[in-house]
């Protein structure tokens, strides 16, 4: 899996719905599967990475967390506290633009210079967010000519734009609207933030048996006849939609695509992770 572990963080980013944790539950298994220390990191405070990915450190780094440890570390202590307990410290990212990502992606820099980890995987924001996240460094080094924001800046700056140090990992479905946003999401992200980009993953890819043509199949009549047809019929025009989008995506796209495989299932366990990790280790390597 060399061209998605490429770098020693990777933030894992796509619209919303289209499976960016799982993506980012399977890329940190198969890194650890081959043998790398790995830490995840999830912005959201959701807890389903930490059931995806047994055995792998997974932290949760909050804005308003980031923000008042950032202020101690630079001797502000008691203006942090007061900050905390007044409640203060949550709206400051409102009279300050991009204060907020600024201070988690410094988190995530400064995690990434400890040199604990061979990877750092972050289940990162959605695709609408992840511009602004992601390019929050530079309209503050546009904005401010010194002080300690400007130098935290300036870091975040340089793990962006060191394709060394990090690459950015974009999901999507293999239906249009989220390859429209991948495409322009890829395009903005070359142009404003100088990042890597790392393959694109096209999540829930379905490969199982071909469906015949509905016009040919000999089914009978009555109630269960028609259904079937009419599953026939949804399964073969979402087969023909889903194959006409990855050809779209792999004609349009300046990036490799990789294609992780449909799992059917009610709710995605950490069994299934390993699964589609296996996968995704055969697939690339």
């Amino acid at each position: 899996m060399p061209t998605l572990i490429a770098a020693n963080v990777v933030v894992v980013a796509g619209k919303g719905g289209v499976g960016k944790t799982t993506v980012t539950a399977v890329i940190a298994r198969a890194a650890a599967d081959a043998g790398r220390r790995v830490l995840v990191v999830e912005l959201d405070g959701k807890p389903l990475l930490a059931t995806l990915v047994p055995g792998i450190e997974v932290r949760s780094i909050a804005a308003s967390d980031a923000l008042d440890e950032y202020l101690r570390e630079k001797g502000f202590n008691r203006v942090a506290k007061r900050l905390a307990t007044s409640g203060v410290i949550d709206v400051i990212s409102t009279a300050a633009p991009g204060i907020d990502d600024i201070v988690v992606l410094g988190k995530i820099k400064q995690l990434e210079r400890s040199g604990e980890w061979d990877l750092i995987v972050v289940d990162g924001p959605a695709a609408g967010h992840a511009i602004t996240f992601l390019t929050s460094a530079k309209g503050m080094l546009d904005a401010v000519r010194g002080g300690p924001v400007y130098a935290q800046a300036k870091d975040v700056m340089e793990l962006l734009g060191d394709p060394e140090r990090c690459q950015v990992v974009l999901v999507t479905l293999p239906e249009a609207t989220p390859v429209n946003e991948v495409i322009e999401t890829t395009a903005t992200l070359v142009d404003r933030v100088g990042v890597r980009l790392g393959p694109i993953v096209i999540n829930e890819v379905d490969t199982r048996t071909a469906v015949p043509d509905p016009a040919t199949m000999k089914l009978g009549r009555g109630a269960d006849a028609k259904a079937l047809r009419a599953a026939a019929v949804f399964r073969h025009a979402r087969r023909e939609m889903q194959d006409a989008e990855i050809a779209r995506l792999r004609r349009l796209s300046t990036a490799p695509v990789i294609e992780l495989v449909e799992i059917p299932v009610a709710g995605l366990a950490a069994k299934d992770i390993e699964t589609l990790a296996a996968s995704l280790a055969v697939d690339t390597a």
